[in-house]
């Protein structure tokens, strides 16, 4: 149930940049099917967890509705800061500009022409509280993201990105032809051709890859893969280690600063620019870690290559 009337215009976001904090103005209050709230800001520096790629959780974080401590009770002043409990995509569409879609219920891709696309802050409200957040509607919030875990997730996003180069080029020598992709490095594209899952949470990234009838046509040999494993492995890790010396700046490239922008993470490898389409958040550099390894390890059947990929801050 909306609680006021929902945006047209998609939200502007600023987690792109690095932000953890900001102030916008509150535009819509919407009642979420699980008993929460939904906050929709103008702005905000908030990563919302996608709902057609979930490889990044939502940020979390404090809301406080600005000017609250002028309230005229000390009951409205208490209950201006909520935590901002989860973080989700949501989604207005011209034929029903009333609705809110949350998430798997989003019948479309992001940036789906004539569709509002929102970050809605999940937050938990008692009665007074959600009567305040109603009353804030049109009026000015602060936006503070839970900086210490949000540099964790951005650290294991970078480290994945680095590891699917990575382990592009280790496996580079099994494609028996082109399989029709390639990385930005020039290697055979395994990681994307391949991938089934990817998730990331604040000690590393798991990503999962099938192996199947479809990879072998493309060229893939799978055969030897488990003897190879270890050689393959340390081959990654060793990589991984001279691009972490090597300290290359990180940036995401990003068109706009709506939701629906299509941003790429871009960083400078000795071996060149390196690109990969990212709609997460990054460090700014990879001095940042003071290490990077991961670990290989294939089903029984050989049909899933696992890897865990775990970043040491510095």
């Amino acid at each position: 149930m909306v609680v006021s009337v929902l945006p047209t215009a998609s939200t502007l976001v600023s987690f792109p940049a690095g932000e953890t904090a900001g102030r916008s103005r509150v535009l819509s209050i919407a009642a979420l099917p699980d008993g929460r709230y939904g906050v929709i800001t103008e702005a905000t520096p908030f990563h919302p967890l996608d709902h057609t790629w979930p490889d990044q959780p939502a940020d979390i974080g404090v809301l406080r509705l600005a000017g609250a401590d002028a309230a005229a009770s000390a009951s409205a002043s208490a209950s201006a800061e909520l935590a901002v409990v989860d973080c989700l995509t949501g989604a207005v569409g011209p034929e029903d500009p009333s609705t809110l879609l949350l998430g798997a219920d989003i019948p479309v891709r992001r940036g789906e022409e004539g569709w509002a696309w929102l970050v809605v802050h999940a937050v938990e409200a008692s009665d007074g509280q959600a009567e305040a957040l109603r009353e804030a509607v049109g009026t000015e919030a602060e936006l503070r993201v839970d900086a210490e875990r949000r540099a964790a997730l951005s650290a294991a996003h970078t480290g994945c990105h680095l590891f699917a180069l990575a382990l592009n080029s280790a496996l580079a020598p099994r494609w028996r032809k082109d399989p029709g992709r390639t990385d930005a490095l020039g290697s055979p594209d395994f990681d994307s051709l391949a991938l089934d899952t990817s998730r990331m949470d604040t000690d590393a990234s798991t990503d999962v890859y099938r192996l199947g009838k479809s990879l072998r046509k493309k060229g893939f040999t799978a055969e030897g893969l488990a003897e190879d494993l270890p050689a393959i492995t340390e081959e990654i890790n060793s990589r991984l280690a001279t691009w972490i010396e090597a300290d290359s700046p990180v940036r995401i490239e990003v068109p706009g600063p709506e939701l629906t922008a299509r941003r790429r993470w871009t960083c400078e490898l000795p071996e060149g620019p390196a690109g990969i389409p990212c709609g997460g958040t990054h460090l700014h550099h990879l001095g940042q870690l003071a290490g990077l390894r991961t670990e290989l390890t294939l089903s029984a059947d050989n049909s899933r290559l696992t890897a865990v990929t775990s970043p040491k801050r510095a």
